[in-house]
């Protein structure tokens, strides 16, 4: 795949879930080099149209299975964030493509890169012709993105994070609860709590993903080992919560970091206007801090906001984070690594 302007044939695992048609919409958004797109399901999903509005023939795609797809077909395969599928195809795609799994099942496994585009995508060069690339969950992806450019002018000695994560995190059926339960909850009816153990609508719930023997979610151990991934920075200091608030797209984090050495807020305000992927909101504009609801139909960066001392620690910051979690965190960054992909291979 040598050239200056190589097509590639992709597939789209997991097509018909939030991240697979926010991936499809991202490579149409990206310009990517398409000479074919496979949209592929598992059965159950088999022969759902999925929308490709900006498609150069059709407005939609007809999902296929992908159990029947030979992957020797394709070039670069997406997987996307079902890790039954991602646990049964992705090893094997691999053999013959370069896959990009948006699932946590390959995520710090020994020999299978973790990638942020805006962080770490530079390990990517060169790439070869096929392989395994994992990606970080969203709040991660988010978390990494910010703090990347303050750890280079000022290391980083601790980080303490709560995530405020939409419901979108936990796919389609999140959405669907608490839609249903707001409509239910405000008509005078009981809301059904069932996607997350307890009701969501009008309620934040201190937990995402499986608690664990020590009190620890699996989110939160994942905040943990993925953003030490991405920042190179294995004996990082990384406190984490994570909840979930009734919010449809776009995470939200508090961060509180301590630096090695000193940082003042209009260097730190300095250094990550420059920072790849990233929107400063200063208290002095209109917009005065990044909220996710405001920012959820503009999911280009991951905006910081609220950058302020923190007047308990030296060398210490606070700010706000935001970043819509399906377009920018899984699907542009996804796309962002396949485009690093196609440029080392030129």
């Amino acid at each position: 795949m040598s050239g200056a302007t190589p097509k590639l044939r992709v597939a789209v695992v997991g097509a018909t879930s939030l991240i697979g048609e926010a991936v499809i919409v991202e490579l149409r958004a990206q310009k990517f080099p398409l000479a074919e797109l496979h949209a592929l399901e598992d059965q159950r999903n088999v022969g759902r149209l999925i929308s490709d509005e900006h498609g150069p023939d059709d407005t939609e795609l007809k999902t296929s299975d992908v159990a029947a797809f030979d992957f020797s077909r394709a070039d670069l395969a997406f997987f996307c964030g079902r890790a039954a599928l991602s646990e049964r195809y992705a090893e094997a795609a691999a053999a013959h493509a370069w896959v990009i799994d948006n699932s946590p099942v390959f995520r710090l496994r020994a020999g299978v890169p973790l990638v942020a585009a805006d962080v770490n995508g530079v390990q990517l060069r060169p790439a070869g012709p096929r392989g395994l690339i994992s990606l970080p969950g969203s709040a991660s992806v988010a978390l990494a993105t910010a703090l990347a450019p303050l750890a280079a002018i000022a290391g980083l000695e601790r980080v303490e994070v709560a995530t405020y994560q939409a419901v979108s995190g936990s796919g389609r059926p999140g959405i669907d609860e608490l839609a249903g339960e707001t409509v239910a909850m405000l008509g005078g009816k009981r809301a059904r709590g069932r996607a997350f153990g307890r009701q969501i609508a009008f309620n934040v719930i201190p937990q995402v993903d499986v608690i664990e023997d020590d009190g620890t979610s699996r989110e939160e151990r994942r905040l943990w080992e993925e953003t030490r991934s991405l920042l190179g920075l294995p004996s990082l200091a990384v406190n984490a919560t994570a909840v979930r608030v009734p919010v449809f797209f776009g995470h939200s984090l508090a961060v509180h970091a301590a630096f090695d050495r000193p940082v003042d807020p209009i260097q730190a305000l300095e250094v990550l206007r420059r920072g790849s992927g990233i929107e400063v909101i200063e208290g002095t504009s209109t917009a005065q801090f990044p909220t996710p609801g405001t920012l959820s139909t503009a999911p280009n960066k991951v905006y910081v906001g609220r950058l302020r001392v923190d007047p308990t620690r030296d060398r210490a910051l606070n700010f706000w984070v935001v970043a819509d979690n399906v377009r920018k965190c899984a699907a542009h960054n996804a796309v962002s690594v396949a485009q690093i992909l196609v440029n080392s291979a030129r």
